[in-house]
């Protein structure tokens, strides 16, 4: 995809993301994620357990929206040098179960993302006679370009361009979560150091502080 709304690279514009706004919907799965067992007290619906946590929904989307949504995430996330792929450490997973829950929020995200698959294979289709997850690489990059950056998008592509950006926020959070994505991220958790240098230059740079 291009980065003509931003000069990062598409990974490091998602380390951006998920540094400034993950935390804020890390869910149980994520949050458990290489954590030791330890013994707490029974909780309630509105206090889960983060540690041993349950998922008490099924995941709702079906095994063609899991493929089409499993495609689009690796086009967000692909695989490189060391890194993983969104869908190697589990996103789609991640964002099946999201939206699969019944609170509010996920409920909206859920009209955003089964919409937004249905529309990408229709606009798929429209363009190639094929769906989504059977297209070229290059036909899937023309397609999430054209939707990759709502204010820039055309009117026609609007839907795909709101239904984009929450799978991108999704995967970010859903990706940047795991032990591999904060390896990636550079995450080093609360672990004492000797001393601290502050942020580096081109971070203050780009927050426009240097």
């Amino acid at each position: 995809m291009s980065n003509s709304e931003n000069q990062m690279g598409r990974r490091e514009a998602l380390k951006w993301l998920a540094s400034a706004g993950a935390a804020t919907a890390l869910t149980p799965t994520a949050l458990a994620q290489g954590t030791p067992p330890v013994e707490v007290a029974p909780r309630s619906p509105t206090d889960p357990n983060l540690v041993k946590p349950v998922i008490s929904w099924k995941g709702i989307l079906t095994e063609s929206e899991l493929k089409t949504l499993t495609a689009l995430c690796d086009m967000i996330i692909p695989q490189e040098d060391q890194s993983p792929s969104a869908s190697q450490v589990g996103v789609p997973a991640f964002i099946n179960e999201w939206v699969s829950a019944s609170y509010p929020i996920q409920q909206a995200d859920k009209l955003i993302v089964r919409g937004g698959l249905a529309w990408l294979n229709i606009e798929s289709l429209r363009r190639s006679e094929k769906e989504f997850v059977d297209l070229s690489e290059a036909e899937k990059t023309a397609i999430c370009d054209d939707i990759a950056y709502l204010p820039k998008a055309k009117p026609a592509f609007t839907i795909g361009a709101i239904f984009f950006a929450k799978v991108r926020d999704l995967s970010a959070t859903g990706f940047y979560t795991t032990t591999q994505g904060m390896k990636d991220l550079g995450y080093i958790g609360n672990v004492p150091l000797a001393k601290f240098d502050g942020p580096p230059p081109e971070v203050l740079k780009h927050m426009g502080l240097a």
